[in-house]
Parts: structure tokens; C-alpha cells; sequence
């Protein structure tokens, strides 16, 4: 009788024969390279793909964290605090992956379990926490329409803070699990992922679920934002016909649904292909044509993280007040210390840089506490 090791066109596939002292080789996994299967032009596209989202996303979300962090106002609202932590998220996503998926798939880098699932447990805590993160955000923007009565009691700084807490350390541990011993037993053989070397299926299967599962409660959140504010909106239809004022402006419900079906298009575009991959690896032997496909999709996520802060963080206007003083205050430091360099820096630098840093420590004027401007809630909340 014939005894078969795994066969496929991807893995370590040996065939061996009791009858036969030989063994004929189809396919070597030698350092991973059963994994390594971009072509060079699909190495050229990914590459671009990488070193252009992935400088931009550390760019653009460090500028966020950065604005946050050094603004007093914006760090004690629970609203900035959900979005810092998703800025970090995708901070940590861009150097990551960015990162790890060029050295394995362009560079060819041939880790050991240990090297490699640490790089992987990386990846996979930036991204859980970005998801993670968006549904804080999602669960925020909810609490200050259904609950804008009871929302600064509801969520406050201390609670916003623990549930950062507990998100991170949740994230953290998942993360982790392959490197902790929830790992393939069997080395590059079944039950390994076709897509992540020495990854368990079950391990896969169950952090798929897991992000969608937070895919799903988001979805329901904003879906019961529409809800309510549509509710609203119907409500307050009479008044806006007595007094005219309904007629200049689309109706808010309206807005809210343009605005929540393009962040919900942009999340799923971004994310199922890639959690759909996941788990037809986990069902089917998959192909050469169909891990190639994974990789591009991947990059998606990056893409993703690279959208977030124009999504969430620079649609809010008192982060906007805040970038554009600071931007304003160090046009007028640079201008200034030209003036000096022209005139005299002895007399006119130190005065010039004192005024300057006092217009950047001006806080924003108050205008939100949620995440819709004042506008939007002002209708809500009559």
C-alpha cells in the first residue's frame, strides 16, 4: 500500500512508496518558498502598492496622534481618545506590515516559527485593535445620538479609558496566541494555513470570527444611528415646513446615510475579501492563482488604515480648528524667524517665537463633544 504525505501544488509534497527505496520530489517548502509565490511584475505592483500607503499611513495617523496628544481639550473627550487609539492602531499597521510583508514576499526573508510569528502577531494586533477601535468609535457615535441626554454621564473619561484597556489587552493576547503555542504541530503540513506559515486553521477560523463578529456589531450601530436619526428627522418634518427652515438644507438623516454608507462601503470592501480568503483556506486546498490573489487583497487592509483618518479624524471640526492653528502658528514661527535672520536675531527671535507658541496654545473654541458637528446634534437634541 501507498503512503501519501500532503499533496498539493503548494506544500511540502512528497509521494512515497514502501515498494520503492526512492523518494521523487514535486515540490520543495525550503525557507517558506512554497509561500513565496508572487511573480516579479505582481512583486513590482505590491511593492508600489506598500511603499506608497504604507509612508503616507505613518504620516497621516501620527499627524492625528500627534494633534491629540499635545491638545488638553481634545485628550479628555472620550470621542478623540477612541480616535487616537485607532490612529495608533494603524500607526503600528503601517510599520508592521508594511515592513513584514515586503521582507517575505519581495526580499524572500526566511524566518523561523518563532521570528516569523512574532512579525505576524504584530501585524495581527495593529489590525485587530484598528477594528477594535472603529467599533468604540461606532459604539461613541451612537451613545451621543440615542443617549445625548445621558451621554457625558454615560461615557465618561474614566470609562472610555478603561475600555481602551481592556481593548488593547484583549487584542494583545489574541494577537499573540500562535507565538504563546497555538501554533501547526505538524510544521508546514496540515492542519497549517496555505496562507501564514506555521499557523493553525483553527487558530485562523476562530480570529476570523472574532473580526467578524466587530464587522457586524458596527454595522449595527450605525445602522440604528440611521434609525434614529430618521426617526428624528420625520418627527421634526412639520416644524420644518411651518417655519421654512427644512428647505435650504438636505434633510441631516439624509447626509447621515450618505456619510455611514461610505465608511460601511470602505470597511467591507476592505476587509471580506480577505476574511473570505481566510476562510476558504480553512475549507479548500487553495491554489497558486488564489494565495497570489490573497496578497494583493492584504494590502487592502493597509488601504484601509490609510482612509481611517479621513474618515473619522479630519471630518471632525474642532481636530480641524486645532491642525489648522497649529499649521497658522508655525507658518508665522518660520515667517518670523526669517524677518530675523533678515533684521536682527538678537532682539527680534526670542519675542517672535514667544508669540508664536502662545497663538499654538490656544485651545480650539468649543464646539462638539461627539463626533457630528454642532449642527446635527443641535437638531437631535431638540
Amino acid at each position: 500500500m501507498d503512503e501519501w504525505e500532503f499533496s498539493t501544488s503548494l506544500g511540502t509534497m512528497e509521494v512515497k512508496d514502501e515498494s520503492n527505496t526512492t523518494s521523487s520530489p514535486i515540490t520543495s517548502c525550503e525557507n517558506l518558498e512554497c509561500y513565496m509565490v508572487l511573480l516579479e511584475t505582481e512583486k513590482k505592483a505590491i511593492g508600489t502598492i506598500c511603499l506608497l500607503a504604507g509612508p503616507f499611513t505613518l504620516l497621516e495617523n501620527a499627524l492625528v496622534l500627534g494633534v491629540i496628544a499635545a491638545t488638553a481639550s481634545l485628550r479628555r473627550r472620550p470621542s478623540y481618545l477612541f480616535i487616537g487609539s485607532l490612529a495608533l492602531a494603524d500607526v503600528f499597521a503601517s510599520i508592521f506590515f508594511t515592513i513584514s510583508f515586503l521582507d517575505f514576499h519581495l526580499f524572500r526573508g526566511s524566518d523561523g516559527p518563532t521570528a516569523y510569528l512574532f512579525k505576524l502577531g504584530g501585524v495581527t494586533m495593529a489590525f485587530t485593535a484598528s477594528v477594535g477601535s472603529l467599533l468604540l468609535t461606532a459604539l461613541d457615535r451612537y451613545l451621543c445620538i440615542h443617549q445625548a441626554p445621558l451621554y457625558k454621564v454615560l461615557l465618561t473619561r474614566r470609562r472610555a479609558l478603561l475600555g481602551l484597556l481592556v481593548l488593547w489587552s484583549t487584542t494583545i493576547f489574541i494577537a499573540f496566541l500562535p507565538l504563546m503555542g497555538w501554533r501547526c504541530s505538524t510544521g508546514l503540513k496540515p492542519p497549517c494555513s496555505l496562507l501564514f506559515p506555521y499557523v493553525n486553521l483553527s487558530y485562523m477560523v476562530c480570529w476570523v470570527s472574532f473580526i467578524l463578529v466587530v464587522l457586524s456589531l458596527i454595522l449595527i450601530a450605525y445602522a440604528l444611528i440611521l434609525w434614529t436619526a430618521h426617526r428624528h428627522e420625520a418627527s421634526m418634518t412639520g416644524l420644518q415646513v411651518v417655519t421654512g427652515t427644512g428647505q435650504a438644507r438636505m434633510r441631516m438623516d439624509i447626509r447621515l446615510a450618505r456619510t455611514f454608507g461610505l465608511i460601511l462601503l470602505i470597511l467591507v470592501g476592505c476587509w471580506l475579501p480577505v476574511l473570505s480568503f481566510m476562510l476558504a483556506d480553512a475549507a479548500v486546498l487553495l491554489t497558486h492563482g488564489q494565495q497570489r490573489a490573497f496578497a494583493f487583497c492584504s494590502t487592502l487592509c493597509l488601504v484601509n488604515s490609510a482612509i481611517n483618518p479621513l474618515l473619522y479624524a479630519l471630518r471632525c471640526r474642532e481636530l480641524r480648528v486645532v491642525l489648522l492653528q497649529l499649521w497658522r502658528g508655525l507658518v508665522q514661527l518660520v515667517h518670523c524667524q526669517k524677518c530675523t535672520w533678515n533684521t536682527n536675531p538678537t532682539l527680534h527671535s526670542g519675542g517672535s517665537t514667544a508669540a508664536s507658541d502662545e497663538e499654538v496654545s490656544r485651545g480650539p473654541p468649543n464646539t462638539i463633544a461627539g463626533q457630528l458637528d454642532k449642527q446635527q446634534l443641535d437638531v437631535i437634541r431638540k
